[in-house]
C-alpha cells in the first residue's frame, strides 16, 4: 500500500546576497515584525538567524545570513562561513539581486560550491527605485539562466509587490513534512540574542560609520517579570577613543543610542523596558580567536 504523502510543507530557506541587498528588511516584512536587523550600513547582519513564517499549508524557516564578500578580518571570515552554511544546510534558497545590480554578483554566486545542487529563486529587491522599463530589461537580462533558477520575482516592500507570489513560489519548493517548530512562535532565537541585535542596531543608527564595525554587545543580565523586562548591557569597542565617541559629550551618544534601543525593545516585547547600557574596551577583540568565541562567533 502506497504511503500517503503529508499534505503540509516545512523547510529551510537561506536568504543571502551581497551587503546591503536587503535581506532583512524583506524578512521583516514577510514575518510582519521587526526581527531581522536592518540597517542602511553594509553587514549588520553578523550571524544566522532562523525566522519563521506560516504560509498556507506550509512552514517556512527564513534563515537570515551575514552578506556575502570576501575580507581578511577574522570576524568577516566568519560572517562569509555563515552565509555559505546556511546555503549548504538549506531546502532552498533565495538570491536577492538589487534591481540596479549587474549580473555579475549572481554569476559569482551560481559558481559557488554551497549553491550547486540546491535550488533556488532570485528575488529582484528595491524595484521601486527604477522605470517600468528598467525592471522589464532587467527580467529580460536574466532570461539567459533561466535554466538555473526556478522563479524570477520582482519585489519591493514600499510598494507591496511580489509577497504572495514570493511565498506560493517558496511553498511549492519546500519538501513535504509536517511542520518542525510550533505554529505559534516567529523565531528560533531567545530573548538575550534579540535584545543583543536591538542594541547594535541602535548602534549602528545612531552613530558615525566607524564605531559599529569594532564594537559589539554583550547582554549581562536579563531580569524578567510580566510587565517589565530589566536588561543589563555592555558595548565593547576595541579602542578608549570609541568609547569616547559612544560615550559622547556628557553622556550624549549612550542615552542616543539607549532611547532607540529602548524603543525597539518596548515594540517587540509589548512591555516595558529598563535598559542599564555600559561602555568597555576590549583592544583588538575583532581580530582575536578567542574573543570572538567569547562572543558567541565560532571560527
Amino acid at each position: 500500500m502506497a504511503e500517503k504523502r503529508v499534505a503540509s510543507r516545512a523547510g529551510f530557506v537561506a536568504v543571502v546576497g551581497r551587503p546591503n541587498a536587503g535581506k532583512s528588511t524583506l524578512l521583516n516584512h514577510l514575518v510582519g515584525e521587526k526581527l531581522a536587523m536592518v540597517s542602511k550600513k553594509a553587514q549588520a547582519t553578523r550571524k544566522r538567524m532562523n525566522i519563521i513564517v506560516m504560509h498556507e499549508e506550509a512552514q517556512i524557516i527564513f534563515v537570515d545570513t551575514p552578506g556575502i564578500h570576501e575580507r581578511e578580518r577574522l570576524l568577516n571570515k566568519f560572517m562569509l562561513d555563515e552565509a555559505l552554511k546556511a546555503m549548504g544546510d538549506s531546502d532552498l534558497i533565495i538570491f536577492l539581486a538589487p534591481i540596479t545590480d549587474k549580473l555579475a554578483e549572481y554569476e559569482k554566486f551560481l559558481e559557488t560550491p554551497q549553491a550547486k545542487g540546491v535550488k533556488h529563486i532570485i528575488v529582484l529587491t528595491k524595484i521601486d527605485h527604477v522605470k517600468q522599463g528598467d525592471i522589464l530589461a532587467k527580467l529580460g537580462e536574466y532570461q539567459k539562466y533561466q535554466d538555473r533558477f526556478e522563479a524570477l520575482i520582482p519585489f519591493s516592500v514600499n510598494k507591496r509587490v511580489g509577497k504572495a507570489q514570493l511565498l506560493n513560489a517558496i511553498a511549492k519548493e519546500l519538501p513535504h513534512s509536517p511542520f518542525l517548530y510550533d505554529t505559534e512562535i516567529l523565531t528560533t532565537e531567545n530573548i538575550r540574542d534579540i535584545y543583543k541585535e536591538l542594541i547594535r542596531e541602535s548602534i549602528f543608527e545612531n552613530l558615525s560609520d566607524e564605531i559599529p564595525y569594532e564594537s559589539d554587545v554583550t547582554i549581562e543580565r536579563i531580569e524578567e517579570s510580566d510587565a517589565l523586562d530589566r536588561v543589563y548591557a555592555t558595548i565593547v569597542v576595541e579602542k578608549e577613543t570609541q568609547k569616547g565617541m559612544i560615550v559622547g559629550q556628557q553622556g550624549s551618544g549612550i542615552k542616543r543610542v539607549g532611547k532607540f534601543a529602548r524603543e525597539q525593545m518596548v515594540h517587540f516585547s509589548g512591555k516595558k523596558i529598563f535598559l542599564d547600557l555600559h561602555v568597555s574596551v576590549k583592544k583588538g577583540w575583532s581580530k582575536n580567536r578567542e574573543s570572538l568565541e567569547e562572543f558567541g562567533y565560532i571560527v
